[in-house]
């Protein structure tokens, strides 16, 4: 079974996935056809997307349109990044970690939970059913600090399980559902590689592959999945990295970063094909 893992990276890692997984098609490798797709954060909405009936050519074409008079897209916060960064060095379980963060977001004033579905996400992907192909979507419980894995196996519609995702603390606000408030999955791991359970085959895009605390590392995620699992990991090469900038959120670079990761497909086909084809 082939896995796809598709990490966080804002606005601009969505546009560099999509450029990369248009690239690679062209190259002859189709990772749409993944038997389970694993979306964190920005990499549920590039999910979301490649399992629909949107052939990939047109989502990246989408990348490539200049953004709208006067948009700019959102800033990260930089003072929750020291506080996140302070409360992964702590000691502690990964729990308590976010359970700390899960405050933080539960405080913060980002607006009306209807917004961020409607604006942010509902009009990246519309409002589509779950795919027939297994789309995985982690999400953290602000209170407790659990995992929760949404896919169509649930009652829960897929734009929520995706805005959930998506909700970074202090940027969106978490997303209720079934009672319970929900945060960004990379509030556990950028990539959640390891959620990637039953794959034997599995190729890992990683607009951001940093991690403090060892169990978030790929390497080690990727590990877990077994000693007898295939697998490949890309991440942004240097003319990618430029494209992105240091605001992941900044809508002006998105068609830059497009093109940079459609462009470094051509260097990776070959490793990727390794694994899957």
């Amino acid at each position: 079974m082939r896995g796809l893992v598709l990490g966080g990276g804002g606005i601009t890692g969505v546009a560099w996935e999509t450029g990369l997984l248009a690239g690679l098609s062209v190259a002859g490798v189709d990772l749409t056809r993944a038997d389970l797709v694993v979306g964190t954060s920005a990499g549920s909405l590039v999910g979301a997307q490649i399992l629909s009936d949107t052939p990939i050519r047109e989502l990246y074409d989408v990348q490539l349109a200049d953004p709208a008079s006067g948009e700019t897209g959102l800033r990260l916060g930089l003072s929750f990044l020291f506080r996140f960064i302070a409360a992964s060095m702590v000691p502690g379980s990964e729990q308590r970690t976010a359970r700390r963060l899960g405050r933080t977001a539960l405080r913060a004033h980002a607006g009306p939970e209807s917004q961020w579905v409607a604006d942010f996400v509902k009009k990246r992907i519309g409002a589509p059913a779950w795919p027939e192909s297994r789309l995985l979507v982690p999400a953290v419980d602000t209170e407790t600090g659990e995992l929760r894995q949404f896919d169509r196996q649930g009652d829960v519609p897929l734009v929520n399980a995706v805005a959930a995702g998506c909700a970074w603390p202090t940027l969106a606000p978490p997303i209720t559902i079934g009672g319970r408030r929900y945060m960004d999955g990379g509030i556990r791991s950028p990539t959640n590689a390891d959620l990637a359970t039953g794959c034997d085959r599995v190729v890992v895009i990683a607009p951001i592959t940093s991690a403090l605390r060892r169990r978030q590392r790929i390497s080690v995620q990727l590990a877990a999945l077994g000693p007898g699992v295939r697998s490949a990991v890309v991440s942004p090469d240097r003319a990618a990295k430029r494209a992105i900038g240091r605001n992941v959120m900044d809508e002006t670079r998105r068609p830059a970063a497009a093109r940079a990761g459609f462009a470094q497909a051509a260097s990776v086909a070959t490793q990727v094909a390794a694994v899957w084809i």
